[in-house]
C-alpha cells in the first residue's frame, strides 16, 4: 500500500516543475518572461533528474522496511528483462504503426463513403488492415512472453 510520501512527493515535484509555464501557456507572459520561465522549467527538470539519481545511488532509503519485502520475491536474469522489453516494444511500436495507418485510412474512407455509399465495404477493409497491425504486434509479444 502506498503511503502519503510516495503519493504526494512525486505530485509536488510535477507541480513545481510545471508551475513556471502556466502563464506561458495562457499567453499572458512576454517573450523575455517566457524565455526565463522556459529556462527555469528546463533547469528544474534536470535538477529533479540529478536529485533522483543521487537519491537512488545513496544507501539512505525512506522506504527501507517495505523495500526488503518487495525485492525478496523479484528474481530474474538480464535475458528475461530484455525479453520483457522486446515484448513491450513489439506491442508499443505496432500500436503506433496501427494508429498512423488508421489516421491515414479513416478520413479517406469517410470521404469515399460520403461520395458513394457503395464504397463502404471497400473502405472498411483498409481501416481494418491498419488495425490488424496492432493485433499482430500483440500476438508477437504474447509469443515472446510465453518463451520466457
Amino acid at each position: 500500500m502506498l503511503n502519503s510520501i510516495e503519493i504526494f512527493l512525486p505530485l509536488a515535484l510535477i507541480v513545481l516543475i510545471a508551475l513556471p509555464l502556466v502563464n506561458v501557456f495562457r499567453g499572458k507572459a512576454t517573450a523575455k518572461s517566457a524565455k526565463r520561465r522556459l529556462l527555469t522549467h528546463v533547469f528544474s527538470f534536470f535538477a529533479v533528474i540529478v536529485a533522483s539519481i543521487i537519491f537512488s545511488l545513496s544507501d539512505v532509503s525512506v522506504f527501507a522496511a517495505e523495500e526488503a519485502v518487495v525485492t525478496a520475491g523479484i528474481t530474474g536474469t538480464i535475458a528475461q528483462g530484455l525479453g520483457f522489453i522486446s515484448a513491450a516494444l513489439a506491442t508499443g511500436m505496432s500500436a503506433l504503426g496501427a494508429g498512423i495507418a488508421v489516421a491515414a485510412a479513416a478520413p479517406a474512407a469517410i470521404g469515399a463513403f460520403s461520395e458513394n455509399e457503395k464504397n463502404f465495404g471497400k473502405s472498411l477493409i483498409f481501416v481494418a488492415l491498419g488495425e490488424g497491425v496492432a493485433i499482430y504486434g500483440l500476438l508477437i509479444s504474447i509469443l515472446i512472453i510465453n518463451k520466457l
